[in-house]
């Protein structure tokens, strides 16, 4: 049987030592080609939330780390600020997809994504072995924003990212660190205002601030597909001048659409790969690196 005809939950764990030596030496080009490279991780979904899942994550963030690839994460976390809210008594409020964000809603914001969620990941990252340091887009003023309306709509503390200073990060990359982002943002020109930033769009901007060689984004899903409710008719290469051909089709529609564009913003300028990969498998990120099989949708 062709191994890339197999599904994931197919493989049988048990494996004879002749098969793992074989996905071994498989692994080794991938492994030599991504050494020293710089890799862009926007992570979120249930990646996040699932306890087995996270370890699977930081597992495979690690092993990256371990062999020589330069690996920077990026995190949001929706769940996290509305549960917050919902404790604090304060109601979530969206515009068009986008968090509502007053004064007090910033400050929930920002405790939950860069102090809480933050030093969490960066504790299971050393947890697991890892060199792991936590920052926000204030810190070193790593990401500049300004405010946005949406469709003429005030959304209060809400930023768009219009400059990305990475020196911060080359630096801890050089020494070998794992940084891990929570996107609040700096005002520019003076505006000393913190701003709450998209993480998929933020990330991608990151990706290409630090000439990575792949950006990948952890979702909910498989990637795109042709029928929503058959996860076997994925698509796993799209070209980017197909995607408005997709679009206007409706198989890429919905919450699919700014992943989309998040990879078309990597992409045009000028990462090499980008992914939109599911999260929900455990260890996906090591399946999508090293192995001829890859997982989920990438936009090339």
């Amino acid at each position: 049987m062709n191994t890339n005809e197999v599904d994931i939950e197919e493989i049988d764990p048990r494996l004879d030592n002749a098969h793992w030596s074989d996905v071994l030496v498989q692994a080794l080009p991938y492994f030599k080609h991504w050494v020293g490279k710089v890799v862009v991780v926007k992570y979120g979904g249930n990646a996040m939330l699932n306890a087995d899942l996270k370890k699977h994550v930081m597992e495979d963030i690690v092993l990256l780390n371990t062999i020589g690839i330069h690996v920077v994460l990026v995190h949001g976390g929706g769940p996290e600020i509305n549960n917050m809210l919902g404790r604090v008594g304060k109601e979530s409020k969206f515009i068009n997809g986008l968090r509502y964000t007053d004064a007090e809603t910033m400050e929930i914001v920002q405790m939950v994504l860069t102090g809480k969620l933050n030093k969490d990941i960066v504790a299971l990252l050393l947890e697991n072995g890892g060199k792991a340091v936590g920052l926000s887009g204030v810190d070193s003023g790593l990401l500049k924003a300004v405010k946005i309306q949406k469709d003429g709509q005030d959304l209060g503390f809400v930023g768009e990212v219009t400059e990305v200073n990475p020196e911060i990060l080359e630096s801890l990359l050089e020494q070998n660190f794992i940084p891990v982002v929570s996107t609040v943002a700096l005002g520019c020109d003076g505006d000393n205002v913190r701003y709450n930033i998209n993480a998929d769009t933020a990330a991608a901007k990151i990706a290409v601030a630090l000439h990575a060689e792949k950006f990948v984004q952890l979702t909910n899903v498989p990637g795109v597909l042709k029928d929503v409710h058959d996860p076997k008719s994925l698509i796993q290469r799209i070209h980017i001048g197909d995607v408005e051909k997709y679009i206007d089709e409706g198989i890429i529609a919905g919450g699919m659409i700014p992943k989309i564009e998040c990879c078309m913003l990597a992409r045009n300028g000028g990462v090499p790969r980008t992914h939109i990969i599911d999260g929900r498998v455990p260890h996906s990120l090591l399946i999508e690196m090293f192995s001829d099989r890859g997982i989920g949708t990438m936009i090339y």
